[in-house]
C-alpha cells in the first residue's frame, strides 16, 4: 500500500531524529578556573579559557567547565572532543574589540566564503564538539558596537560612519570572478560583523541549554557540517540580521525546543551565494525543526535567500508561532540571480497566533526579479495541520512563466483571519484540502511582498 504524502513526511522527519544524535564526551571536567579565568567581568580570560580547550583536547576529551560568574573573553576556539559547558549563573561576556577576534579566520559572509573576524565561538574541521549548560553567552554588540557596521540607523549607523556595504560589492565581484578564497581578506580595517557561533566543516555538533544575547550578526551558525544537535537554547538578541539558526550547506540537523526572539528570520536554511554557491555546491538538507517557539521577526522559518546550492528534505512540526513583530510563517526567497533549488518541504501541527504578513511567501520577483540565468526550482511543499490566527494572507506565491512553483499542497488547515486574499502567479499543482478561511477584510491590491 502506497503510503500518503503525510506518512511519507512523518517517516522521513522520525528517521532524522533517530539519525542525529548528540556527541559523547569522556566524564572529565576542565574548569577554566584552573587555568586563570576570573569571574569578575573585568579580567580577560581569553588565554585561560583556550588553555582548559587545549587541555581538554589533548587528554582525549571531556567538559571545560565555566563555573558562575562573568568572564571577559575574546574569541573561543573549540577543538574536537570538547564540550564547553556553562553552568547556570556563568557569562561569557564577549570583548567588543574587534583585535580580539584576529587573526582572520575562513568565514561566509552572506553566503560568500571569506578570511573575516573569527566568529565569537567559532570550530573549523573540528569532530565531537559542544557549547552546553543552563548559562549565558553575551556577544555585547549594541548601538555603539558591532551593529552600526550593518549600516543601519536603527542600530547606531549615522551617515559618513563605515558600514558592511563599503566592502561587500568587492567581496561579491572577487566571487564572481572566481578569485581564490585566500585572496578574499576582511577583517582589520573592514566592516563585516562576525557572526556568534560557527561551526565550520565539522562533523558531531551539540549546542543545548545555553541563552545568546546581544549578537553581532548571526547567532548559530553551523557551514558544511554533519550531524548537527541544537536543542532547548533560547535567542533573545533583536539586532541587525541576528537571525536565530541558520545551518548552510548542512546535512542532518535537528533543531529541536528552541526559543527565538530574534532581529531577522529566526531560522534560516541556507546553502551559498551566486557565483561562491555554484563553486562550492553543497545543499543543505535532512532538516528538522520542531517543538520550537518563533517570536520576532521576519520569517518563522526561511528558506534563502542565500540558497544557490539548493534545499531538500525540511520538515517542520510542532511549532508556535506568532507575535506582533513576526511577519512570515514559512518564507522562501530565491529568483533567478540566487537560482538553487528548494524540494521536498513539509510543515505539520504549527499553531500561529498572527503574523503582519503572508503565512507563506514564495516570490520569485523579490529583490532582483527575473533577472539573471538561473531560475530556481521550487515544489512539493506541504503543509497540514496549521492553525492560523491572524495575517495579511494565507498564501503569495509568485513563480516565473518559464519557471513556475510547481506542488504546492494545503490539508487540514484553518485561518481565522485575513486581511487580503491570496496572490498566485504561475503555481502548478496547487491543492487546498479542507481548508477553512474567511474573506478577507479588503481588497487585494498589488504591492511589494516584502
Amino acid at each position: 500500500m502506497t503510503a500518503s504524502p503525510a506518512d511519507l513526511a512523518r517517516r522521513q522527519a522520525d528517521a532524522i531524529a533517530a539519525r542525529v544524535r548528540p556527541p559523547r564526551f569522556p566524564d572529565r571536567e576542565f574548569p577554566v578556573t584552573d587555568h586563570g579565568a576570573v569571574g569578575d567581568g573585568i579580567t580577560d580570560c581569553t588565554a585561560a579559557i583556550a588553555g582548559a580547550i587545549a587541555a581538554c583536547h589533548a587528554a582525549g576529551g571531556g567538559h571545560v567547565i565555566v563555573p558562575e560568574g562573568t568572564y571577559t573573553t575574546g574569541a573561543v576556539r573549540l577543538l574536537s572532543g570538547v564540550d564547553l559547558h556553562l553552568h547556570a549563573g556563568a557569562t561569557l561576556a564577549f570583548s567588543r574589540d574587534p583585535a580580539a577576534y584576529l587573526p582572520p579566520v575562513l568565514t561566509r559572509f552572506q553566503g560568500v566564503e571569506t578570511y573575516g573576524y573569527s566568529p565569537l565561538v567559532y570550530a573549523h574541521g573540528q569532530r565531537n564538539i559542544a557549547v552546553t549548560g543552563a548559562g549565558v553567552l553575551d556577544g555585547r554588540a549594541d548601538p555603539d558596537h558591532w551593529w552600526p557596521w550593518s549600516g543601519q540607523e536603527e542600530f547606531g549607523w549615522r551617515p559618513g560612519m563605515p558600514q558592511q556595504e563599503d566592502d561587500w560589492p568587492r567581496l561579491w565581484a572577487q566571487a564572481e570572478r572566481g578569485d581564490p578564497v585566500a585572496e578574499r581578506v576582511y577583517a582589520t580595517g573592514h566592516h563585516f560583523r562576525p557572526n556568534f557561533l560557527e561551526t565550520y566543516d565539522c562533523e558531531n555538533v551539540l549546542v543545548e541549554g545555553v541563552t545568546f544575547v546581544r549578537s553581532p550578526m548571526w547567532v548559530m551558525h553551523p557551514v558544511l557540517c554533519r550531524n548537527v544537535l541544537v536543542q532547548n537554547v533560547t535567542v533573545d538578541s533583536i539586532g541587525p540580521n541576528n537571525d536565530g539558526c541558520d545551518p548552510e550547506s548542512c546535512r542532518d540537523v535537528v533543531i529541536r525546543g528552541c526559543v527565538f526572539n530574534a532581529g531577522d528570520d529566526c531560522i534560516a536554511v541556507k546553502s551559498g551565494r551566486e557565483a561562491d554557491g555554484r563553486r562550492v555546491n553543497v545543499p543543505s538538507e535532512n532538516i528538522l525543526i520542531e517543538d520550537c517557539v518563533m517570536l520576532h521577526r521576519y520569517g518563522a522559518i526561511t528558506l534563502g535567500s542565500d540558497m544557490t546550492g539548493g534545499i531538500r528534505n525540511v520538515f517542520a512540526r510542532r511549532c508556535r508561532i506568532g507575535g506582533p513583530g513576526l511577519y512570515f510563517g514559512l518564507y522562501i526567497k530565491t529568483n533567478s540571480v540566487r537560482g538553487g533549488f528548494a524540494e521536498n518541504v513539509q510543515l505539520d501541527d504549527l499553531s500561529v497566533t498572527h503574523l503582519t504578513k503572508e503565512f507563506l511567501t514564495c516570490d520569485f520577483h523579490r529583490g532582483e526579479g527575473d533577472t539573471g540565468d538561473h531560475p530556481p526550482h521550487v515544489g512539493d511543499i506541504g503543509v497540514r495541520n496549521v492553525t492560523v490566527g491572524q495575517a495579511r494572507r494565507a498564501l503569495l506565491a509568485r513563480g516565473y512563466p518559464h519557471a513556475p512553483i510547481r506542488g504546492l499542497r494545503l490539508a487540514d488547515c484553518s485561518f481565522a483571519a485575513l486581511d487580503e486574499a491570496d496572490r498566485l502567479e504561475h503555481v502548478e499543482g496547487l491543492v487546498l484540502e479542507d481548508v477553512s478561511r474567511p474573506e478577507p477584510t479588503q481588497r487585494d491590491e498589488p504591492h511589494d511582498a516584502t
